[in-house]
């Protein structure tokens, strides 16, 4: 899938394991070793469906206020958030990541 970061933060964390952010500097260094796992399965598949076959990410489609936006588990505690488009096939292969979300809070 093709993957782009709506946060600057983000890909500094991706790219650079760190960031200068105070939202996400404050994760611990096994979520950012997670996030960057989970940013490359994303990466890796095909078309959104696979991402169903990656049972730990536990992948589903929001409904209700965050209706449109697709969620993936980092861990137990923490959602990596972001928004699909298809291509012009209309097969879903693109993905906007904009946040990683602490569940329940």
């Amino acid at each position: 899938m093709n993957v782009e970061f709506d946060d600057i933060a983000l890909e500094e964390l991706y790219v650079n394991g760190t960031t200068r952010n105070h939202e996400y500097k404050r994760l611990s260094k096994d979520i950012v070793k997670r996030f960057v796992k989970v940013v490359n399965y994303i990466k890796a598949v095909n078309r959104l469906e696979d991402l169903f076959l990656i049972k730990s990410l536990h992948y589903e489609k929001k409904r209700g206020n965050l209706k449109g936006v697709d969620v993936v588990w980092i861990n137990d505690q923490y959602r990596l958030l972001f928004y699909s488009s298809p291509d012009e096939t209309g097969i879903v292969v693109n993905a906007l990541i904009f946040e990683i979300s602490k569940h329940y809070e």
